[in-house]
């Protein structure tokens, strides 16, 4: 059974595990590990968001290097701004979760090099 969930021009649809926004932002749980992206592209909104806020990029620059439209980046950046806690939580969680791993598989790159010092 398909359910339908309409609500500031977003629609969820829980049969296929899809969530559009404005038709531009969509999150799928075999891709980029379920992060919200731009339809048909492997760039999340996390991403332009970084690229944006974080590294000061232009639109015009993003536009143009990845091949994209001004409404899908404006798409993302709205996105981003409706769901800022949530985004940023989930990336301060994961540069978490990597930091743990280092230090649980420490590199034998980096022990070899120190040794050498």
């Amino acid at each position: 059974m398909q359910k339908q969930i309409q609500s500031h021009a977003q629609t969820f649809s829980e049969a296929q595990g899809i969530f559009i926004s404005d038709q531009h932002i969509v999150a799928t749980p075999d891709v980029r590990g379920g992060k919200p992206r731009i339809a048909g592209r492997r760039i999340t909104v996390a991403d332009i968001a970084l690229w944006h806020l974080h590294q000061n990029w232009p639109i015009d620059d993003i536009v143009k290097e990845f091949d994209l439209t001004h409404a899908e980046v404006y798409a993302a950046l709205a996105y981003y701004y409706d769901h800022r806690t949530e985004l940023d939580q989930n990336e301060a969680d994961e540069i978490a979760d990597v930091e743990a791993l280092k230090q649980q598989c420490p590199s034998k790159l980096q022990a070899k090099l120190a040794g050498r010092g």
